[in-house]
Order: structure tokens, then C-alpha cells, then sequence
């Protein structure tokens, strides 16, 4: 098992954020989960700006959000000097969007809802080890 990584959990449906928390949290992990994109964007200290919150190791991102969604928070993830680098996992119900999340710069990889919890966790272990 890699060791402990700091993941940001966004989802505007509380059961998907709680389940992902409390799977990757038996792995030793440390979730924070946030259920919108504004609260995305304070959690990672972008909106408003505070450079002293600590980065998350990986972003787990749901698209479809109110307030603000998936693309636009990876948006403004990009173009800040701090966040530009830090990987994006977009999770999504709406089918045909790989295509898409790959000409995203900073999505390093896409899974559809309803996804496998197996699958889910060795695609955050990759991306955890490629991050290393």
C-alpha cells in the first residue's frame, strides 16, 4: 500500500462522497469532501485566495454540480500557479465525456457513475504512484 495521501472528495451527492471517503480512509487515506464547486475552490485556498491551506495529493471530481461544476473548477485549478499540478480524477454520470476529460490538461484520468469501487481505487492508487 502507498503511504498516506492527502484526497479532496467533490460530489454533489453526499452518498458518493461518504462511500469514496470511507473506502480510501480504510487505505490509510485522508479525505476532505466538499459538495460543490465553490466549496472546491476554498478548500483548495483558490476562492477566495490562501495560500496557506494545505494542497490535496489528488482531486476526485464530480462534473455535474450546482453552484459551479467539474470543468469550471478544473478551469481555475489550471490557471493557478499552485494547483495547476495537481491531479484530477473526473467521475461522471454523463456517458461519451472521456473524449473530452482528455483534452483536459490537468485530468490525469475519467471514470463513469455508476463506477466500480475496485476500479475506483486502483486508479487513485496509479495516479497516487505516478504522482510520486
Amino acid at each position: 500500500m502507498s503511504p498516506m495521501a492527502r484526497i479532496l472528495i467533490v460530489d454533489d451527492e453526499h452518498d458518493v462522497t461518504e462511500l469514496i471517503k470511507f473506502m480510501l480512509e480504510k487505505e490509510g487515506h485522508l479525505c476532505t469532501t466538499r459538495h460543490d464547486g465553490g466549496e472546491a475552490l476554498a478548500e483548495l485556498g483558490l476562492e477566495p485566495a490562501d495560500d496557506s491551506k494545505p494542497l490535496p495529493d489528488l482531486v476526485i471530481l464530480d462534473v455535474m454540480m450546482p453552484i459551479m461544476d467539474g470543468y469550471e473548477v478544473c478551469s481555475r485549478m489550471r490557471e493557478n500557479s499552485r494547483t495547476k499540478d495537481v491531479p484530477v480524477l473526473i467521475l461522471t454520470a454523463k456517458g461519451g465525456m472521456k473524449e473530452l476529460h482528455q483534452r483536459t490538461p490537468n485530468v490525469a484520468e475519467h471514470l463513469d457513475k455508476p463506477f466500480d469501487p475496485r476500479q475506483l481505487r486502483q486508479l487513485i492508487n496509479a495516479m497516487l504512484e505516478g504522482a510520486r
